[in-house]
């Protein structure tokens, strides 16, 4: 067996792996002395690849399985391009991790599975509705949802500032060990504290560029107000009266938002972040663990917790991974048996563990786990990370327009381009749903 990293950093061979967390529906024996590789994403969480390497090293010696393990690192787009080009070649892994849209891009090439799906949803709850809308393609299941990298996008709050400056308690709309109180909790209230925020000199650090947080984030304020581009059946519907109020809210936040918001990347709020420079962004709990480490004063006044609502509810944004077995692998069985393993419970919870957090189940009964009540300063902070209570719908921006076409949304960056182009560059609001219109015809015709 042998495992490695194609970053070329180091990561320790845990040897001991409880085998109480291998639990399959699949005969032993069958695939015995057969070779199995697995690319798994490199996790951004130091120390998170522990677990699914220590869960697949013990299938492995149980199964007399010779594996190999890679750890795929995300930046530089590699591990996007190891797909594309292992897909080309029809040769590399027999698993491999894959972005959220990858089910949909891949379906041809990958093995449904259903028969790993249906026990492990039997065993662990439902998987998510997004979930499903990203890896069931066809009416089958082509990839397994899977755990490292799996995270809500919701707001990442300060405590004292939010109190401070806004005269809004989070703790008391979002307590630790009970449910939300979060009826009074909407867009125009959310719309008045990033004003209040910005007027103190901490402004809601929430970008208006192109890359996954700042996609995210407008998507789902988009879906707050029920604002289509695109419907499930494939019609353009960004000319309605509900895009037009997403835009038009956008235009009053944008305002309050730090003067760069276009110019964002994906770790430009995270150090905002860290640097106390913010009262609120959108993300997973990262940037709180680069603080708890480097400015733990300021992880000390950090909470996580649920979306605002819009007239068309509350959507939290949300991304998730999966992992696809290729149907050209040459150990169909052996695969199957390994995704089983990896999400089973008791592995499940060893990745939430390793990551403190910030990995997010995608089925239902896995949501209370204790390591989101415990994790700390302040304890508690997590509690509400992975909607436990699932008072908001976790959704992805572009959905629920067919896949090939919401990912074109998705990777453009549609909606916080139009919000740019209204608010920013002042663009009347007709100029900015006709060019929209017409990027969307564009996409239909790839």
């Amino acid at each position: 067996m042998t495992t490695s990293n194609v970053t070329r950093r180091f990561v320790s061979k845990t040897a001991a792996a409880a085998s109480a967390l291998i639990a399959t529906p699949f005969v032993r024996g069958a695939y015995a002395a057969g070779k199995l590789s697995i690319g798994f994403w490199d996790h951004w969480v130091p120390g998170a690849n522990k677990a699914a390497e220590a869960v697949s090293k013990a299938w492995a010696e149980k199964e007399k399985v010779d594996l190999h393990i890679d750890f795929i690192t995300s930046q530089g787009n590699k591990l996007i391009l190891t797909a594309a080009a292992e897909a080309q070649a029809r040769s590399g892994h027999d698993i491999l991790a894959l972005g959220s849209w990858d089910a949909a891009n891949y379906a041809e090439k990958l093995t449904p599975v259903d028969d790993v799906m249906a026990p492990l949803i039997k065993a662990n709850g439902a998987a998510s509705a997004i979930t499903t809308y990203l890896g069931k393609i066809g009416g089958k299941w082509m990839a397994v949802p899977a755990t490292p990298g799996a995270q809500f996008k919701g707001p990442c709050s300060r405590i004292d500032l939010l109190k401070q400056h806004a005269g809004i308690d989070i703790q008391q709309i979002y307590p630790a060990g009970g449910p939300p109180k979060a009826e009074a909790w909407t867009l125009d209230v959310f719309l008045k504290a990033a004003a209040d925020c910005h007027k103190a000199g901490v402004p809601f650090a929430i970008g208006l560029g192109t890359t996954a947080d700042s996609v995210d984030t407008w998507g789902a304020i988009f879906q707050a107000f029920g604002g289509e581009l695109v419907n499930a059946k494939g019609d353009i519907t960004v000319n309605s009266d509900k895009v037009r109020q997403a835009l038009e809210y956008g235009r009053k936040l944008a305002a309050v938002l730090p003067p760069d918001a276009p110019s964002y990347d994906d770790a430009t709020n995270n150090r905002a972040f860290v640097a106390g420079k913010t009262a609120m962004i959108m993300n997973p709990p990262s940037a709180w663990a680069v603080a708890r480490r480097d400015q733990p004063q300021i992880a000390e006044q950090t909470w996580h917790h649920g979306m605002a609502s819009g007239p068309a509810g509350r959507h939290g944004p949300f991304t998730t991974p999966f992992w696809g077995l290729w149907n050209f692998g040459k150990n169909q069985s052996a695969g199957k048996s390994l995704l089983a393993a990896l999400s089973q419970a008791p592995a499940i919870e060893a990745m939430v563990k390793a990551s403190a957090g910030f990995d997010i189940p995608a089925f239902a009964n896995l949501t209370t786990m204790k390591v989101w009540a415990e994790e700390g300063p302040p304890k508690g902070t997590l509690f509400h990370y992975p909607n436990p209570y699932n008072h908001q719908t976790l959704s992805i921006a572009a959905a629920p327009a067919p896949h090939k076409i919401a990912v074109q949304i998705y990777r453009q960056g549609l909606q916080t381009q139009m919000v740019v182009r209204y608010a920013i560059k002042g663009e009347t609001m007709d100029k900015v749903i006709g060019w929209a219109a017409s990027e969307l015809e564009g996409y239909m015709r790839t």
